[in-house]
Parts: C-alpha cells; sequence; structure tokens
C-alpha cells in the first residue's frame, strides 16, 4: 500500500447502496464486498503504520540549523542569542531573526543544542545557557559550564555545551537560546574543514527542534 516516496495511501471509504425495503441477497453481497475491500486496505494501512519498520511512514515536524561563525560576547553582563546561519532540514520549524526557533504546530518540542566554546584567558571561566519563550525567560531553564585556562598562547581551551530540554509551544511561538559569560575571552568558534587527515568544519552551533506530543487536554 505504500508508493515509492513510501506514503501510505488513506483507503477511500465504501460506497454503498441503499438497502431495499425487501431483502435483496445482490444487494447485500454487494455491500459486504466493499466492507471487504476498505476492512483489507485499512488492515494494511495500519500493520504498515505500526508494524516494526512503521516509523519510515511517519512525518513528524522538526528542523535542524547550523551557524558557520564565529560569536562573541561584547560584555558580561548582556545575555546574548545564538544565532543560525544554515538550514540543514525544515518541516514545520523555521529560524526567524537569526536566533528564533519558530514553530508552526502546538505541541510539546524537544529541543536540542551543541556549542562550541574557547576561553583564551589564563583564568578559568563560566558561562551560562538558558531558553527564551517569545522574548521572555523560561523558568528553570538554565545551565552553567565552566572552561578551563587556555593552554598556552595561542592555543585555547575549549569544550562542546550540549543539552537538549522539552518546551511547551503555541503555534507560531518561538524559542531562543541565550548564553552569557564571566570574561569576553569566552566566545564561540566554528572551525573550518581541515587536513592531516581530511575532516568537516565545525559549526560554532547547531539546534535541533523535535516534535514530541500533542499538547494535554487534560
Amino acid at each position: 500500500m505504500a508508493n515509492v516516496k513510501q506514503q501510505l495511501e488513506t483507503p477511500s471509504l465504501p460506497s454503498l447502496g441503499y438497502p431495499p425495503e425487501v431483502y435483496d441477497r445482490r444487494n447485500l453481497n454487494e455491500n459486504n464486498g466493499a466492507l471487504n475491500i476498505f476492512s483489507r486496505k485499512l488492515t494494511s494501512v495500519l500493520g504498515s503504520l505500526f508494524g516494526p519498520r512503521g516509523g519510515k511512514f511517519m512525518n513528524n515536524p522538526h528542523g535542524a540549523f547550523q551557524d558557520s561563525t564565529d560569536q562573541t560576547a561584547a560584555n558580561t553582563t548582556t545575555a546574548y542569542a545564538v544565532t543560525f546561519n544554515t538550514t540543514d532540514f525544515s518541516n514545520g520549524v523555521t529560524i526567524a531573526s537569526n536566533s528564533r526557533i519558530t514553530v508552526a504546530d502546538s505541541g510539546i518540542w524537544n529541543l536540542q543544542f551543541s556549542i562550541q566554546f574557547k576561553n583564551i584567558s589564563n583564568d578559568g571561566q563560566d558561562f551560562d545557557i538558558w531558553f527564551r519563550k517569545n522574548g521572555t525567560n523560561i523558568a528553570n531553564s538554565n545551565s552553567r559550564f565552566h572552561l578551563s585556562q587556555r593552554k598556552s598562547a595561542g592555543d585555547p581551551s575549549h569544550l562542546i555545551a550540549a543539552m537538549n530540554f522539552f518546551v511547551s509551544l503555541a503555534a507560531n511561538d518561538y524559542v531562543e537560546i541565550m548564553w552569557r559569560t564571566t570574561s569576553t575571552d569566552v566566545s564561540i568558534e566554528h572551525f573550518d574543514a581541515s587536513t592531516s587527515p581530511t575532516r568537516p568544519a565545525v559549526p560554532s552551533a547547531i539546534v535541533t527542534m523535535s516534535f514530541v506530543s500533542n499538547l494535554p487536554t487534560i
């Protein structure tokens, strides 16, 4: 029941004739036959959807984005939004104003990120990462990380900050990833593709957004 794009075909409702006032075996057989065909198609669709490999037919909203630039903090008393300049995948999730992860559908969403930080200071430094929803901080969403001092002049210390967070959103709501640091020597850094051996570039920030569930009604 699946086509080459691995989509399931919705069975058409059976066309049942009106029963005659007097019992008619032919009419009964036709209606039973139509119901039998519909039931077989429906069983096939449900079996494909909920079988061991049924996930391949699912089309859940999702988005994946990354950034290929360095991001810095001008001071230690300002909150900065992590920005993204590349869309990898987008199905009901988009980036607005470079930082606003915006959803088209209401529901419970799972936001997951990894961010490449560096420290060029001679001292260890802290930085915080938290979330904002529609411009307002989400309570209890902050995490604190610590970067060790640089290894030597020209050789900073590095750390990947990563975590995931469930958030309830209405249609067209957006979420931002915010950060602040104890020193302007801490920044978010990207790396170009390298050689010896050949290896890919390192995005400064990666974020994914996955639909989890409809909003609870009870």
